[in-house]
């Protein structure tokens, strides 16, 4: 059975009101009265209505995130650390996977609203829902182009797609296979492809592109000697062909992914790879979510930080 307000005052033996205010953080009140209140909720294991403290005109102290899948490492690390960095704030999250489907977004979206959350950080992937356009919320985009309202936090992609390309140069490839997302938004991932095409055409060098689906049916070792994928599990798929044909990574070939979780640093080292800051990447997030629910009117800009390249 749910434990009540009821429930935990009459354990504490102090008043509803005391309760209220305790969870509340209201009035003046002794360290032994907190203390025994704290000491009854913990025993009946009493969670405070979010909903009830919105309705009050309170924050919720709940913050939605909406990503496109966490079976990626990399969004699973992130959504990781961005739960670790809200908790320490005080703050709880519900945690909303869209799969890469509209529809399902809509109703997570709909579900975080109805849950009144204090503000959403999304890294969708549905882009152009209708929902973006027209909220008022506070909202923070990871990466994505969502509305011209929303501001961006994302890591300097451009960047990210020049030192791929440089290694690539560097590692004189001949034969070079660039995978690239059919995505005809304006978001910030877009700039990984910007940033290979630009670098490779300032020096000259020749490049084939394959979309995602044409990854199952390229023979790559026949092929190429060097992938730049667009990103780490796709780059180890592309990797595991090579080695099917008895060719060595880093010596008959080279692929470079994107990322740089620590799962796949671990499991995959002897993978080069553009490195995301998933720490401060959480950090702004959070900082200009929590910038948005302070200040609703005032255009939030929107933030690009630095990656590095790890051999």
């Amino acid at each position: 059975m749910v434990a009540k307000l009821q429930d935990v005052a009459k354990l504490a033996g102090v008043s509803v009101t005391t309760v209220s205010r305790v969870i509340n953080n209201y009035g003046s009140l002794s360290e032994k009265t907190i203390k025994k209140v704290h000491q009854a909720m913990n025993q009946l294991n009493y969670q405070p209505n979010a909903l009830a403290r919105a309705m009050q005109g309170k924050p919720s102290k709940f913050i939605g995130l909406i990503f496109p899948n966490l079976t990626n490492p990399f969004f699973a690390e992130l959504v990781n650390e961005l739960e670790h960095q809200l908790f320490l704030k005080g703050y709880k999250t519900i945690i909303a996977s869209s799969a890469e489907n509209r529809e399902i977004e809509h109703e997570y979206l709909n579900m975080l609203f109805a849950n009144q959350v204090d503000g959403i950080i999304s890294g969708s992937h549905n882009l152009g829902i209708e929902e973006y356009q027209q909220l008022t919320a506070p909202i923070v985009s990871f990466d994505r182009y969502l509305s011209d309202n929303i501001p961006i936090v994302a890591a300097d992609s451009y960047r990210g797609g020049k030192l791929a390309a440089r290694f690539m140069i560097q590692h004189q490839v001949n034969r070079l296979a660039v995978i690239v997302d059919e995505d005809t938004s304006v978001s910030p991932t877009l700039n990984r492809l910007q940033g290979v095409v630009d670098y490779l055409n300032d020096q000259g060098h020749n490049f084939v592109t394959l979309t995602k689906e044409e990854i199952d049916q390229t023979d790559f070792a026949k092929q190429f000697d060097g992938v730049i994928a667009s990103n780490d599990v796709q780059a180890l798929r592309i990797i595991s062909q090579y080695r099917q044909k008895g060719y060595q990574v880093n010596r008959d070939f080279f692929v470079t992914g994107y990322d740089g979780s620590q799962l796949i640093c671990q499991i995959a080292p002897q993978l080069p790879t553009v490195v995301q800051p998933i720490h401060a990447l959480a950090e702004n997030l959070i900082s200009t979510l929590f910038e948005r629910i302070a200040n609703p009117r005032k255009k939030i800009e929107s933030v690009t930080l630095p990656v590095k390249f790890r051999e």
